[in-house]
């Protein structure tokens, strides 16, 4: 495969990712699998939470696609790039900049970061499995953009 092929599975399971943690959050989460994700709404003890297990889970299908493309480097293993770059990059926004816990970009104060921050806050604003909106994690609906920054 050529590199526009290659970027272009990346680039495309990243995005797939952010649409399936969407549905996983609203549909699983608050869903069947409440029972972990309800440490995530409530003051942890302790630097880690049940929760944090659905991060294991994302990454098998990373790692399985990833070993299963190595040896040719095909889209499987771009694939499985582009899945742990999503989770990658959900741990930086959701766990370091939103959550802060690790405390880096405490002062980030962009309009779309910030609304990204408060729209998650909103989320947490319910702290039961049914009543929550905003379950998207790196991309910020219009309509939560102007909610947050007036415009």
């Amino acid at each position: 495969m050529n590199a526009l092929t290659n970027t272009l599975v990346f680039l495309g399971f990243f995005i797939f990712m952010e649409a399936f943690a969407w549905f996983t959050h609203k549909y699983v989460m608050h869903g069947f699998m409440w029972i972990w994700h309800r440490s995530h709404h409530e003051p942890r003890h302790g630097a880690f939470e049940l929760n944090d297990l659905f991060g294991f889970m994302f990454a098998i299908p990373s790692v399985i696609l990833i070993v299963l493309g190595s040896d040719e480097f095909d889209w499987r293993f771009f694939a499985g790039l582009g899945i742990a770059g999503y989770g990658l990059a959900y741990f930086l926004v959701h766990d370091v900049f939103v959550h802060q816990r690790v405390k880096w970009l405490k002062k980030t104060n962009l309009p779309y970061f910030r609304a990204m921050r408060l729209t998650h806050h909103l989320h947490h604003a319910v702290h039961s499995k049914q009543g929550a909106e905003a379950f998207g994690f790196l991309f910020v609906l219009p309509k939560f953009y102007k909610r947050f920054n007036g415009k």
